[in-house]
């Protein structure tokens, strides 16, 4: 039994969700999800549906097909159907810090995550023995502003050989290249600590620990031209206080994006992340 995901948005008018019920029901698929948002500002219908498809003699690609010409037509729809159990192919770009890397491999290895993961790319070869602890190819493709150009056209040879679906930067410290980004448009995921713009450099703890911040905290969007402006899927945050040290905010800041990234990552996968306006509708 196939199992599909629908993802919808358009402007919301009345009967889409008779519409696409209905349109379930004549393709002899089983509903066994539905949630749908409305932005009334702007108008928007947004709506998730999963179904199990009962008879194996209709095709996904024959479905899309039909709701194209019909539905998508009727309403002006932007849409897609995904099959649920393919799972979608995650490239991680790395540097040098570790912690998110270890953690999403070990989510990967204990089957927490909906995804395959087929390489690995990072600038520095410092991470190569974790990949090879886990058996997931590594490709060391060096990033400087001497060498952008050829960086990124191997980033991108690797990511096309692979049939790589979406990217996560895992503490990957070096900025996205406009072409990249344009080719994986809302599919490059990120994490870095929320004191942004407050406490921009390379040692954002250390300057929150000198403000004597009571809050910390982690945010994970998708990747745009506009240096950590895109569109956020999650974020969370934890307390601290006079009597944390330096080493206590790293440590616990460290945890949060190790979570928060993880979070990011299954709702990518999971395809429940609609983005529009540079934000993001998320489906339980």
């Amino acid at each position: 039994m196939q199992k599909i995901t629908l993802l919808i948005h358009c402007k919301d008018q009345k009967g889409i969700i008779a519409a696409v019920t209905n349109f379930i029901v004549k393709v002899e698929g089983n509903i066994t999800y539905i949630d749908q948002h409305v932005d009334v500002e702007q108008n928007v219908f947004f709506m998730r549906l999963e179904s199990e498809l009962t008879n194996s003699t209709i095709s996904l690609a024959s479905i899309k097909e039909d709701f194209k010409k019909t539905i998508a037509h009727d309403f002006n729809m932007q849409w897609d159907f995904y099959n649920k159990d393919l799972k979608p192919k995650m490239a991680l770009f790395v540097s040098k810090y570790n912690h998110c890397l270890y953690d999403i491999l070990g989510r990967y290895s204990a089957g927490e995550l909906n995804v395959e993961i087929p390489l690995i790319i990072s600038n520095h070869i410092d991470l190569k023995p974790i990949a090879d602890q886990f058996n997931i190819p590594f490709f060391h493709v060096p990033f400087t502003k001497d060498n952008k150009e050829a960086g990124e056209q191997k980033q991108i040879e690797l990511l096309q050989e692979y049939e790589v679906n979406f990217v996560v930067l895992a503490r990957y410290m070096q900025i996205i290249t406009p072409k990249l980004i344009g080719l994986y448009k809302n599919k490059i995921i990120n994490i870095h600590h929320s004191f942004l713009p407050a406490f921009p450099g390379a040692k954002p703890y250390h300057s929150a620990f000198k403000r004597g911040v009571k809050i910390i905290g982690a945010t994970s969007h998708y990747v745009t031209e506009e240096l950590d402006e895109g569109p956020i899927i999650e974020q969370d945050i934890t307390r601290v206080s006079h009597i944390n040290s330096v080493e206590d905010f790293i440590m616990k800041g460290r945890d949060l994006e190790r979570i928060v990234l993880a979070r990011a990552i299954k709702l990518h996968a999971e395809r429940k992340v609609m983005t529009y306006s540079n934000k993001t509708v998320i489906f339980s």
